[in-house]
């Protein structure tokens, strides 16, 4: 494939108000890419947007779209075709965890963790692939996570979605072979942005990589042709994913609960 020539694309950055997404909208406009920033957060886009507009001289435009509603997708598409706009690029980075006992978690809170990191994925996913295939000169990256490779109890919804997410978008990359589209999942270990504001903790034990550095992962990957399906961002993460492909599910289940348990702070039964 030839390189990617971003000042001929329009890409769609979900949950751009900050951390990964926002990285990468950074990443995309210093490349030249039109964006269409979506969150909750107007205020903040319509920030990140005018920074991005005066350092680039793109265009970029602020959409404010509630993520957790059911049919996000069809939502979104209807206000980008009043615009006017034509999308040649996706990435959909929005997402949230919930963690502790899946016992005592809040249903209401759990519909809306679906509808974010895999139902409105795919519903967003579904309104745009039509012409980001047409186009075939973008990219369409899901960020997944660390936590899709394994189950994670403790956090037993939110890396069930994101396997989902991962398994989901490695079909879409051999779907889209031939079409010039190149399309990626993306997933990040720990990453210092807001998501930990989510949670019960705050916060996780570890070593944590930079917004920027999980964007330049992907980037990378994206530049070499989209070769591959998927990508882990750190070597360190790429080794503990390895771990689950060299010991059986039971194990694999026993030990995350323990790392999952340790990373939180949580006391934890020994792996046997």
């Amino acid at each position: 494939m030839t390189p990617i020539d971003f000042s001929h694309q329009t890409t769609i950055v979900t949950g751009a108000s900050s951390g990964i997404g926002a990285a990468f909208a950074r990443e995309l406009a210093g490349r030249g890419s039109d964006l269409v920033l979506v969150a909750r957060r107007l205020d903040r886009l319509q920030a990140l947007a005018s920074e991005l507009e005066s350092a680039h001289g793109i265009r970029v435009t602020a959409i404010a779209l509630d993520l957790s509603a059911p049919r996000a997708g069809r939502a979104l598409a209807a206000q980008i075709a009043d615009r006017g706009l034509s999308i040649t690029g996706l990435v959909n980075n929005a997402g949230f965890g919930t963690d502790g006992p899946f016992h005592d978690e809040d249903p209401e809170r759990l519909t809306e963790e679906i509808n974010v990191d895999v139902a409105n994925l795919v519903d967003i996913t579904r309104a745009f692939i039509e012409p980001l295939r047409a186009a075939g000169t973008g990219i369409l990256v899901n960020v997944a996570s660390l936590a899709a490779y394994a189950p994670s109890p403790g956090m037993a919804v939110y890396a069930a979605c994101k396997a989902f997410v991962l398994s989901f978008t490695e079909a879409l990359w051999f779907e889209a072979r031939g079409t010039g589209l190149r399309v990626l999942s993306l997933a990040p270990g720990l990453t210092r942005t807001e998501f930990f504001d989510e949670l019960a903790g705050g916060s996780y034990n570890g070593s944590y990589q930079t917004p920027e550095q999980v964007v330049q992962t992907a980037m990378r990957v994206l530049d070499r042709g989209g070769r591959r399906p998927s990508v882990l961002s750190g070597r360190l993460n790429s080794l503990t994913a390895g771990v689950t492909r060299f010991t059986t599910r039971r194990r694999a289940v026993l030990l995350s609960g323990v790392i999952s348990a340790r990373a939180a702070g949580r006391e934890s039964a020994k792996v046997g």
